[in-house]
């Protein structure tokens, strides 16, 4: 880092020529203040609450021989004091009852007898009393604070207008891309890294580079420019990128790439430059760019193209990437969740040349993840951590380590000392389905409630393909008034064409239940059409699942008009093609329904006992739901097809 300390002259330096410290910014405001409060002396006079009038010494005895002074102070020669009632004793015959006058050099030896006579309160202070400098002093005060309030108003505005632009100091903190921050060296490894074992292998070859750079400069080889991390949102990109610094054991500099971005163009530029020379200083080093995409986004097509300050900010991390010389060993990683939408200038070799991916976590990675987080939670004995990682599919690390909380605040709510599976299980709940909520529910309604889900779980529960039931319950939950849990027994890459049949049943089979045992539909099965409509046309479009269209991909064009690639979300398919694959949807649709109906007319009398079960007891588990509806069909796990 660079020292802030000035050059010392040697013996045969000009003094002279050192650079000029610039004066303190509060110098000027004490300049200010000190003529003001000159200006104030010279030409304000300090105000009183009463005059007082100076008198003559002669008028001064005459009122006090005619009693009307009622207390004087005597200071000196002066003499203060105040009358009984107001008299004519001012200029042009004002009246006062304050007066001032002074007592002859030479003294007044019967002045002080004929007080005591006239009954006059005497009081006797010192000449240093009364100090006209200090009698201003307290008079300026009040305005000198005014002073002081107005000019930091004045600072705060300017500032605020400025952006923050207070002085040449404050301009160069403004520009620097990570102002008040130091790189460090993370005290994070790849042992605190659970899961992601793809992702570590490679990246560990950069962790040899960085530490034995020499062995392969040996060789000819260079660092790679950047490596993009690339995965869904709380996969543990960020952690993944402090662990390869602190394994390497190199300065760590991280930033969002929105911190480029302000509201003067070519500010982003500016700390760009700022950033990538403070990581070259230090080489070998890290340098991060979390969000990559926020400025990374492709230029020049879309609504969202045409933005001068992002613009300028990618460009100038296109020329930093490419103006490493061959020693400068800065190891550039970015991160981001959405890859798709990010310039090709980026993505080329040259620049990020390696993408890394982090998928979500696997049985094993969840349960890995999990008993690193875990690490400072008393656990119960009755905790099963392979249990857990199994009832969460889907699960990023973000998110196992949210559940964990969870369930660590459900114990402590309890005032338990230790947590236990059953907070767990209800955390998990929450995390998925929502907090529970207390709604006045009609009897009438409840029961349809209980329908619907019945119907819901008897489907998944008797076809072959679908997966296991886990819990089903009416009790509202978040947006939902009722839920019907299932969890897979093992990790799914693809889908297979029956598991999807099955699935498009099962989201059905609740509307259809309702349609057998109570004669009509109602407006709760809103999401589950929506999501059987989503799965349906998936299967039809872009999987060719539909004998009636084929192996054709006709999906709608996915790319967002504010992403900047397409200014518009072109077809590129007829009418007719269109309309083959709305009946290929609604026909694959209405299969569902018919197999979800049959299932339930073959099971009806197990259905009436499973919503009789459930309204008495709100939330069922697998046991009972066995319980209720004896022994089920042996479930098929179909084996995927690489592809």
């Amino acid at each position: 880092m660079n020292d802030s300390s000035p050059p010392q002259s040697g013996p045969g330096q000009d003094p002279g020529s050192q650079p000029q410290i610039p004066p303190p910014t509060w110098i000027p405001y004490v300049v200010a203040a000190v003529i003001f409060s000159f200006l104030y002396l010279f030409f304000i006079q300090v105000p009183e609450k009463e005059p007082r009038y100076e008198i003559p010494y002669t008028q001064f005895k005459l009122l006090l021989k005619q009693e009307r002074v009622k207390e004087v102070l005597l200071r000196g020669e002066s003499v203060v004091g105040r009358l009984y009632d107001p008299e004519p004793i001012g200029p042009e015959n004002a009246t006062g009852v304050h007066f001032r006058s002074r007592i002859p050099s030479f003294g007044d030896e019967s002045l002080l007898p004929e007080l005591e006579a006239r009954g006059v309160e005497v009081n006797v202070g010192t000449e240093a009393e009364g100090n006209v400098f200090t009698t201003f002093l307290f008079a300026l005060l009040p305005w000198f604070l005014f002073f002081l309030v107005f000019m930091w108003i004045m600072r705060r505005a300017s500032r605020n207008l400025g952006g923050g632009l207070g002085g040449p100091n404050e301009l160069k903190r403004f520009l620097e891309a990570t102002p008040g921050k130091t790189a460090e060296i993370p005290e994070v490894s790849f042992k605190d890294v659970a899961g992601q074992e793809n992702a570590k292998r490679e990246v560990t070859e950069l962790v040899d580079y960085l530490k034995h750079p020499e062995k392969y400069r040996e060789l000819g080889a260079e660092i790679p420019r950047g490596v993009l991390l690339m995965g869904p949102p709380g996969t543990g990109k960020t952690l993944m990128a402090r662990a390869l610094a602190g394994e390497a054991g190199v300065p760590f500099y991280s930033i969002s790439a929105s911190e480029f971005i302000e509201v003067f163009v070519g500010v982003g530029a500016a700390r760009v430059r700022h950033l990538f020379e403070a990581a070259k200083k230090t080489a070998p080093s890290i340098l991060f760019i979390d969000e990559l995409d926020s400025v990374g986004r492709t230029r020049g097509t879309g609504f969202g193209g045409g933005h001068d300050e992002r613009e300028q900010t990618l460009n100038q991390i296109l020329a930093e990437m490419d103006g490493f010389s061959p020693h400068e060993d800065v190891l550039v990683l970015a991160a981001t969740n959405r890859p798709d939408v990010l310039d090709p200038a980026l993505l080329r070799p040259g620049r990020f040349d390696r993408h890394v991916t982090l998928d979500l976590p696997d049985l094993d990675d969840r349960q890995a993840i999990l008993a690193v987080h875990v690490r400072k939670v008393p656990l119960a004995e009755d905790v099963d951590l392979g249990k857990l990682a199994a009832g969460t599919p889907g699960f990023s690390g973000a998110d196992l380590k949210n559940l964990i909380n969870e369930a660590a605040i459900i114990a402590a709510r309890e005032n338990n000392k230790q947590v236990a599976m059953a907070d767990f299980d209800q955390a998990r709940d929450k995390v998925m389905m929502g907090t529970e909520r207390t709604l006045a529910i009609e009897p009438e309604e409840r029961h349809r409630m209980a329908v619907h889900e019945s119907g819901h779980t008897l489907v998944a529960y008797f076809l072959p393909h679908a997966d296991p039931l886990y819990k089903v319950s009416i009790i509202p939950r978040g947006r939902a008034l009722g839920a019907t849990q299932q969890l897979p027994e093992h990790e799914r890459h693809t889908l297979p064409e029956d598991y999807l049949h099955d699935r498009l049943a099962v989201i059905l089979g609740g509307r259809m239940a309702e349609k057998i045992l109570l004669g009509t539909v109602s407006s709760g099965a809103d999401e589950d059409i929506h999501q059987a409509t989503v799965t349906a046309r998936a299967m039809v479009s872009r999987w060719g699942m539909s004998d009636e269209v084929g192996p054709v991909d006709l999906r709608d064009s996915e790319e967002h008009p504010f992403l900047g690639k397409e200014i518009a979300q072109p077809r590129h398919y007829s009418e007719h093609s269109a309309e083959t694959v709305d009946h290929a949807v609604q026909q694959m649709l209405l299969e569902a329904e018919k197999r979800a109906a049959n299932t339930i007319e073959q099971h009806r009398e197990k259905l009436d006992l499973l919503v009789e079960l459930l309204e008495k007891q709100e939330t069922l588990g697998l046991e009972d739901i066995k319980r209720c509806l004896g022994p089920a069909i042996e479930k098929k796990h179909l084996s995927s097809v690489p592809r």
